[in-house]
């Protein structure tokens, strides 16, 4: 994988999107970021989780405006135990309906919401969290991208998109750094330092702005970018075969390596977009989306929907993916 400065080898996906100015109520459709023109259409959920006490009711929790408030709490409990759910599951368990418009804050609203907690729990006392927005998780993208691979004349040649605005992917002229891993000490330097950095001067806004390193390079950082309706991205060329093995974070231009050396496992922001060089699919995955979208052929939405790895269904061409898309729970 490669960045390229040149862009224009995605600017064919722009002529397909739609320009994302509504003329009506009914106007919007997936097709301002998901390519029209494909015989058929694939969306993949998102896997969300959800968790619980073991035989019995939830304990009481200071609030607490901090989701990492309650990971400390849970990892202080093994009373607790967890699990990834699928939307099909979490219908049934909530009383509504699973379907391919379906919209998770709709799915869960029959959830009993207890105050000071995060997350609506169904009657067997689970409690449920958002599925992640943005991307695929490693193993699932691995899975959707051997059919990829399967239904592609050039499944080493292709291209990977990465949204810029992802936290701590570039760099940037500015006053402080794009990110800060906190680390606590009782060594009376580190104490002193803390002390000091309240006072220091050159933190003051007034002083001159100087380049805060981002996981890309400079040069990349300030470089052309694959502009979109309402999305700009940092295109790299990628082999769509590298997906399907979940190690490609190894070799990702955008690995985190600076969190890797505070002690964070390697990691790398699933790509936004990603499509062979024969254009015989796309795959998207939306910053503001809990599912991702492929189109391609009959055969490899067939593929993708049947695989039992994957919580995947069939949408139409101008499919609604909005919050209010959802009729079925309304």
């Amino acid at each position: 994988m490669e960045w390229t400065a040149d862009p224009s080898a995605g600017s064919w996906l722009r002529e397909r999107l739609d320009d994302g100015v509504s003329t009506g109520t009914d106007a919007w459709t997936m097709h301002v970021v998901v390519p029209r023109g494909y015989p058929a259409y694939a969306r993949v959920f998102h896997p969300a989780r959800r968790d619980r006490p073991v035989g019995d009711e939830w304990p009481g929790l200071p609030y607490d405006a901090h989701r990492h408030a309650w990971d400390a709490f849970q990892a202080r409990d093994p009373e607790i135990i967890g699990e990834q759910v699928s939307w099909a599951d979490t219908a049934a368990a909530m009383g509504t309906k699973m379907h391919r418009e379906a919209q998770w804050q709709h799915l869960v609203a029959p959830g009993r919401i207890v105050e000071n907690e995060d997350g609506p729990r169904d009657s067997a006392g689970w409690r449920y969290q958002d599925p992640p927005i943005g991307g695929l998780e490693i193993e699932s993208l691995a899975a959707v991208a051997e059919h990829l691979v399967a239904h592609t004349s050039t499944p080493d040649a292709g291209w990977a998109a990465v949204w810029e605005g992802w936290g701590g992917l570039l760099g940037f002229r500015g006053h402080g750094p794009s990110r800060a891993f906190y680390t606590f000490s009782d060594d009376p330097n580190h104490q002193a330092m803390l002390g000091r950095s309240g006072r220091d001067p050159f933190n003051s806004v007034f002083r001159r702005k100087t380049w805060q390193e981002g996981i890309l390079s400079r040069e990349i950082s300030e470089g052309p970018r694959l502009e979109l309706p309402d999305r700009r991205h940092v295109l790299f060329s990628a082999a769509p075969r590298t997906f399907a093995h979940p190690e490609w974070i190894l070799d990702a231009p955008w690995r985190d390596r600076l969190a890797e050396e505070h002690g964070f496992p390697p990691a790398a922001q699933s790509p936004s977009i990603l499509w062979p060089d024969d254009h015989a699919w796309v795959l998207v995955s939306e910053v503001d989306f809990d599912s991702t979208i492929v189109a391609g052929s009959e055969a490899l939405i067939a593929a993708i929907c049947a695989d039992e790895r994957l919580e995947a269904l069939q949408i139409p061409e101008g499919a609604d993916l909005t919050d209010d898309a959802d009729e079925v729970n309304r």
